[in-house]
């Protein structure tokens, strides 16, 4: 088990379903900003967060953040939406990999975008930025953070792929599963009424309502 609770083969079943369903099975929520995107749209990524605290311009506590992570988790870092500096490059990503980090989200820029990529390192950012950074103040980890407008507590999962971020409470983990599952199914099923030749409309019952605006 990971340390929030979620086993392995919950985090790799999110992993698949993908954000958008995620977000639609778990009631339309946990969606992050959509200006916060995988470096490179093949990306994803599914693990618990270790929650980071930066000041605007300064990378100190992400320095920190890395003695203290375990294996799996997600480093997810409010940067305050500072997009001028890019706190977090290559050499922090091979130090990230190195102690088992899954990936970084960072409200904020990141730099040496290309080789990051070329890494094979997950990581979703808001911007990217070749202006380096300040070690000066501390920051704090392991506290909930606002993160593109969604409260991330430590331990939450955190999912991204091309679509985006998305946050799964720690203790909704298992409940999650199971609605993309049917949600899953539910459109497996879909699919193979359109290919039999039904329409949308058919499925999702939309006659009454076109035909309320006249649109027969």
């Amino acid at each position: 088990m990971t340390s929030n609770g979620a086993s392995p083969s919950q985090l790799e079943a999110l992993k698949r379903f993908g954000t958008a369903t995620i977000h639609e099975a778990q009631g339309q929520k946990g969606a992050v900003d959509g200006a916060i995107r995988a470096l490179d749209p093949g990306m994803r990524v599914a693990g618990p967060a270790l929650t980071v605290k930066c000041r605007p311009g300064d990378n100190l506590a992400l320095h920190y953040a890395l003695t203290k992570l375990v294996p799996g988790q997600v480093l997810v870092v409010d940067a305050e939406g500072f997009v001028e500096a890019g706190p977090w490059g290559d050499v922090m990503s091979c130090a990230a990999m190195q102690r088992g980090a899954a990936g970084l989200m960072i409200d904020g820029s990141v730099r040496d975008s290309h080789t990051i990529v070329e890494m094979g390192f997950p990581v979703f950012s808001r911007g990217i930025s070749i202006k380096g950074t300040n070690k000066r103040q501390p920051g704090q980890i392991g506290v909930p953070v606002v993160f593109g407008s969604i409260v991330v507590r430590p331990g939450d999962v955190v999912v991204g792929d091309r679509d985006g971020v998305v946050v799964v409470l720690a203790e909704e983990v298992a409940h999650v599963v199971d609605a993309c599952q049917a949600r899953e199914d539910k459109e497996e099923k879909f699919r193979e009424q359109l290919r039999s030749g039904k329409t949308t409309v058919e499925l999702l019952d939309l006659g009454p309502l076109l035909h309320s605006y006249g649109m027969d």
